[in-house]
C-alpha cells in the first residue's frame, strides 16, 4: 500500500477487499511517520499503543461483519492543543511539557467512535499563537514541500503531516486563519467550520470567542467526511450549536452553474503577483463551470487586523492566567515564595510570543483602556460581521486569497511581529464573523510553492462551501 496517497474511501475499500487489515495499515503508518518526522518535526508525540488498540477493534468488527465506522482504520493526527486522555498534550509549550490529560476532547471521542486511528499529536505554535509554526517550544515544523520554508501556523504540524502523507487526515484549530493558512502553504485542503458547528470541549483555549476545530485533508471529500464525523451539538460545550448537521457528501459533485460568487475588492489589493495569478486562474475556472462572478465590497476589512489582535490577545490574557504553577503546569524549582512561584513559573514556561500577547491583552483590558481598545474592537467586529451578511444577500459564496504570499523561509519574519501578523490579513475576517471558510489548493508558483484559494459562505452553509470546492477540484482547479 502507498500510505502517502491513501484516501478515506481508498482505505475503506482496502479493508473491505482484505488487501490489508487496520492493524497492518496502522503499523505501516506509524513506521512511515516516525521515519519522515526527522525531516519536518511535524509530530511531538506518537500514540502507538492507543492506535493499535483502536485498529484491533476495527479489525474485530470487520471479522464479525459489523459496520466499523466512517473513519475505520484511517490514520489521523491531532493538533497538540486538543486534549487526549492518557496521551501527552503540550500545546507546543514548556508550560505543559509533561501534562497528561484525564479526558478526551469531544472531537477526539467522535473520531475514535467512527473507527479513526489517532497515530500522534501534531506540533504547533505555542498555545496556537503564531503564523509560521516557529513558536513551538519543541522546534519549528518544516514545510514538506520545501524544507527551508515554514508550513504556516499555528496548525503547521497538522498541515504538514497530511502534505507529507504520514496521516490521511488531521485535526487542527483555527483562531485567525490557523487552519487555512497552513493548508495554503502546504498545498492541502483546510476547513474552518462555522463557529459552534464543532464542539470546543477539550480544545485548550486561546481566544474562546474565535477558536474552532477543523479538518485537514488531501481532497474535498475527505475533509467533508471528517467534518461530518466531528460536527454537531455537544452538551459539554454551551457554545456548540443546535443546528442539524447535513450529509456534506450529498453536496459533492453537484452542478454549480448559476451560483453567484463574490470577489471582495479589498482582498486583491496587496497580493504577491504569483499568488494573484493563481487565484485569478482559479476564479476563471469557476467562471468556466458556470458561476457568475460578482464584485462586492467588505468595507471594514482594513480594520480587521487591529480588531482581531485586540480581541484575541485580551482573551488569551484571561485564558492563560490559569497556567500559574499551582495545579497541572510546570512549577519553577527556583521559587521560594508564592509571588516568586507565579512570576518565575510563567517567565520560564511561556515563550516570547505568548508573553507578548499576554502583555498586549492585559493592557487592552486594563482600567482606562478597556473602552478605548477592547470595547471598540468588539464594535468593529460587529461591523465586519455585518459586511458579510450584506455581501451574502448578493452572492452565494465569496472567493478570496488565503495569504498575500506563498510559504516564506524559516526565520524570515521572526524579527518583525507586525509583518508576521499581517500574513493573516485575509483569514481573520472569517473568524471574526464566525462563518465557514476553507482553503483549497489552486496551483503553484514558479518555485513550486503551493497557493491556496479561500471559499467563504453563510453561517452553517458548509454544504454550499463543499459544493463549490468539489466542483473546483473536479474541474482540475487544484492544479491550475
Amino acid at each position: 500500500m502507498d500510505i502517502a496517497k491513501l484516501t478515506i474511501s481508498g482505505i475503506q475499500e482496502g479493508l473491505r477487499n482484505r488487501q490489508f487489515s487496520a492493524t497492518e495499515l496502522t503499523q505501516e503508518a506509524l513506521a512511515f511517520a516516525r521515519g519522515e518526522n526527522s525531516k519536518t518535526n511535524a509530530y511531538l508525540t506518537f500514540s502507538e499503543e492507543r492506535a493499535l488498540q483502536t485498529a484491533s477493534a476495527v479489525d474485530e468488527k470487520l471479522s464479525r461483519g459489523e459496520a466499523p465506522g466512517a473513519l475505520a482504520g484511517v490514520p489521523i493526527a491531532v493538533k497538540d492543543v486538543i486534549v487526549t486522555k492518557g496521551l501527552r498534550t503540550t500545546c507546543g509549550s514548556k508550560m505543559l511539557e509533561h501534562f497528561i490529560p484525564p479526558y478526551d476532547a469531544t472531537a477526539v471521542q467522535r473520531l475514535e467512535a467512527a473507527g479513526g486511528v489517532i497515530i500522534g499529536k501534531a506540533n504547533c505554535d505555542e498555545f496556537a499563537m503564531g503564523s509560521s509554526n516557529e513558536n513551538s517550544a519543541y522546534g519549528p515544523v518544516r514545510n514538506p514541500v520545501a524544507l527551508d520554508r515554514v508550513p504556516g501556523g499555528s496548525s503547521g504540524g497538522s498541515a504538514a503531516v497530511v502534505a507529507q502523507g504520514t496521516a490521511a487526515v488531521s485535526l487542527g484549530s483555527d483562531t485567525g486563519g490557523s487552519i487555512r493558512q497552513p493548508a495554503s502553504f502546504c498545498g492541502v485542503v483546510g476547513v474552518t467550520p462555522t463557529y459552534g458547528r464543532v464542539s470546543r470541549y477539550g480544545l485548550v483555549a486561546f481566544a474562546s470567542s474565535l477558536d474552532h476545530i477543523g479538518p485537514f485533508a488531501r481532497n474535498v471529500e475527505d475533509a467533508a467526511i471528517l467534518l461530518q464525523t466531528i460536527a454537531g451539538r455537544d452538551p459539554k460545550d454551551a457554545t456548540s450549536a443546535f443546528a442539524p448537521v447535513p450529509d456534506y457528501r450529498e453536496s459533492l459533485g453537484k452542478d454549480v452553474r448559476g451560483l453567484r460568487v463574490g470577489l471582495p475588492k479589498e482582498y486583491f489589493a496587496h497580493l504577491d503577483s504569483e499568488s494573484g495569478d493563481q487565484i485569478h486562474k482559479g476564479i476563471e475556472l469557476l467562471k468556466q463551470q458556470g458561476c457568475e462572478i460578482v464584485d462586492v465590497s467588505l468595507p471594514h476589512t482594513d480594520y480587521a487586523v487591529a480588531c482581531y489582535y485586540i480581541i484575541c490577545t485580551a482573551e488569551a490574557s484571561a485564558n492563560l492566567a490559569r497556567y500559574d504553577g499551582v495545579r497541572y503546569t510546570r512549577r519553577s524549582a527556583q521559587a521560594k515564595t508564592l509571588q516568586d512561584m507565579y512570576r518565575m513559573t510563567r517567565g520560564e514556561g511561556f515563550g516570547a510570543e505568548c508573553k507578548r500577547r499576554i502583555m498586549l491583552g492585559t493592557y487592552v483590558l486594563s482600567s482606562g483602556y478597556y473602552d478605548a481598545y477592547y470595547l471598540k474592537a468588539q464594535k468593529v467586529r460587529s461591523l465586519i460581521a455585518r459586511d458579510f451578511q450584506q455581501a451574502f444577500t448578493q452572492v452565494d459564496a465569496l472567493v478570496t486569497p488565503v495569504s498575500p504570499f506563498p510559504a516564506f523561509k524559516l526565520g524570515e519574519k521572526l524579527d518583525d511581529p507586525i509583518q508576521m501578523y499581517l500574513s493573516d490579513i485575509y483569514t481573520i475576517t472569517g473568524d471574526l464573523a464566525g462563518i465557514p471558510c476553507m482553503s483549497v489548493p489552486c496551483g503553484n508558483t514558479a518555485e513550486g510553492l503551493p497557493v491556496g484559494m479561500q471559499i467563504l459562505t453563510r453561517h452553517f452553509d458548509e454544504s454550499g462551501m463543499f459544493r463549490l470546492a468539489s466542483a473546483f477540484e473536479q474541474a482540475g482547479g487544484f492544479a491550475v
